[in-house]
């Protein structure tokens, strides 16, 4: 439709105003858009142009339009003036520009200011390369993509510095396009906070809808935290999950990262038993999303900088595969310290990896490729050689490489028994009894030795004291006798038993008999070395019985 007379007429005439205005205009007016420029679809937007408290009026333009877009009177206290846009659609993107009437002098116009409208079509994904987690003085990549085409996309950093920069998409493997920002260093004490969106060249102003935003964390070198779950690392599907993180360093907040994944949820840190200051994440029914590998990181509340990572924790959803393998022990359940074992897990159904999981240990389970034998798919976990730290249930897993985080249902679980003594301790016990028996055998002759030598003593030392008496008096001869007598009985004990041994030994000589070696100790002479047959020993004296002893 052609434009009528008065429009015609306004169009001369404002571009009559504007020739004037470049002649000797006021100076320009200031103008922005509350609450901002970037509107999302069917929201309120206001357009404001301040001037002097002189304007008496004040217009509103509109890149492409022919005539004023609007005009307004000045508010109180009058100098600016307020443009509505009620519901914010594509029509009402573009640059818009202000100027005010000032007796009559048209000023010069305002700045541009563009209005941006976003949510026609679904948010990109942004996602930071290799990880959200970024060392202080380090460099990231951040990816933004969409499956709607967009030839453009557009990285915003919020917070106190804000920016923005723009590139072309490119077309990636998997179909759709995408936008590699390269963001760095990053250092603590700035925020670190982006969003993407994305939008074509001939509509420059109509964007996507925002995608999620993304909080890069700069780790530091500070103490790490560690990481854990009471469950274990094999949770099953649809059960509770909630993972601690803790450190023994007074931390005011922890945050947790998963790999790949791009949320960096935080929590508030507390203290409990011990002096430790931890923080739980829980993280709902356990899904096939909660599948991986876990980091968390603690934070200082007047410092933006993080600590180290803590160790990875590794997350296995069970029961998502349907297949249930078996589980035995080869030569059986039952097994001595030191031995081997060997743990077989058997599956029906293809698989590509199984897992050995031990109840209650906090390594990750035990991972092999499956082989394929006898129809059945495979694998063999040997213990060697087995300890008590083996002892235990075990259930095994089977896995798929596509998905290695999904694991099937359970086997039954197996019990491992660990008992006995180890060979190296049953001759470690052995070599100590006959050590100590040796021992005994070594103080017994010792003490036997002893008895002896103070028995030959005491016998000397009464010699002796008889002796002396009868040298004094013969009537000492009497108690002599008595222990003659006395002394004597001994000795035929001990040449019965010599006797006796030497009949069990033909080969050795024959003894003398006590009356020839009494009266040979007595004459001074050598002792007879045989005896006459049928002839009675005589009773041995005194000597006769020292010799023998």
């Amino acid at each position: 439709m052609a434009p009528t007379l008065p429009a015609l007429l306004c169009l001369g005439l404002s571009v009559g105003l504007r020739t004037q205005v470049q002649a000797g205009a006021p100076p320009k007016p200031t103008i922005w858009a509350e609450p901002g420029s970037v509107v999302p679809w069917g929201s309120p937007v206001t357009i404001w142009c301040q001037g002097p408290l002189e304007a008496q009026e004040f217009h509103l333009d509109k890149e492409g339009s022919s005539v004023p877009w609007d005009r307004q009177k000045p508010l109180e206290p009058g100098d600016k003036a307020k443009f509505s846009i009620s519901l914010m659609t594509e029509q009402h993107t573009g640059r818009y520009w202000c100027y005010y009437l000032r007796g009559i002098r048209w000023s010069e116009l305002s700045d541009p200011l563009e209005l941006v409208v976003t949510g026609p079509y679904n948010k990109p994904s942004l996602s930071a390369l290799p990880s959200p987690v970024v060392t202080s003085g380090g460099n990231v990549t951040l990816q933004c993509g969409s499956h709607w085409g967009f030839n453009r996309f557009l990285l915003t950093k919020e917070g106190e510095n804000e920016s923005s920069q723009a590139l072309d998409g490119q077309r990636s493997p998997n179909g759709q396009t995408q936008a590699l920002f390269p963001v760095g260093p990053v250092s603590p004490g700035h925020g670190w906070t982006f969003r993407c969106y994305g939008f074509n060249r001939d509509t420059p102003q109509v964007w996507s809808a925002p995608s999620d935003p993304l909080e890069l964390l700069v780790s530091g070198l500070s103490g790490k935290p560690s990481l854990l779950t009471p469950q274990g690392p094999v949770v099953t599907s649809g059960q509770n999950l909630t993972l601690q993180c803790r450190s023994d360093m007074d931390y005011a907040r922890f945050a947790l990262s998963k790999e790949g994944g791009q949320n960096l949820p935080q929590r508030p840190a507390r203290r409990v038993q011990g002096g430790l200051s931890q923080a739980n994440f829980p993280l709902g029914p356990v899904g096939t999303v909660h599948g991986g590998r876990y980091r968390c990181y603690g934070g200082h509340s007047l410092s933006s900088e993080w600590s180290a990572p803590s160790d990875p924790l590794e997350l296995l959803v069970a029961g998502w595969l349907r297949d249930r393998p078996s589980l035995s022990a080869r030569p059986g359940p039952s097994v001595a310290p030191g031995e081997n074992v060997t743990l077989l897990c058997q599956s029906g159904d293809g698989t590509d990896t199984f897992l050995l999981s031990q109840e209650g240990a906090a390594h990750r389970p035990l991972r092999l490729r499956s082989t394929y034998q006898d129809g059945r798919f495979q694998a063999e976990f040997s213990l060697s050689p087995v300890s008590s730290a083996h002892r235990g249930t075990y259930r095994c897993y089977s896995s798929q490489s596509a998905a290695p985080h999904l694991l099937s249902l359970p086997s039954d679980p197996l019990e491992l028994l660990v008992s006995g003594l180890t060979w190296y301790l049953s001759v470690l016990i052995g070599a100590s009894v006959t050590f100590v028996l040796l021992l005994l055998v070594l103080l017994f002759l010792r003490h036997r030795g002893r008895d002896r030598r103070r028995k030959s003593a005491a016998a000397a030392s009464v010699l002796e004291d008889r002796g002396r008496q009868k040298s004094s008096s013969p009537a000492a001869d009497a108690p002599e006798e008595s222990l003659y007598c006395a002394v004597t009985e001994d000795a035929r004990l001990e040449h019965s038993r010599a006797r006796a041994s030497q009949a069990a030994t033909p080969e050795a000589p024959q003894d003398v008999t006590y009356a020839q070696l009494d009266h040979s100790i007595r004459q001074g002479e050598t002792a007879p070395s045989n005896q006459q047959p049928g002839e009675r020993p005589a009773e041995p004296s005194v000597y006769t019985t020292l010799a023998l002893h």
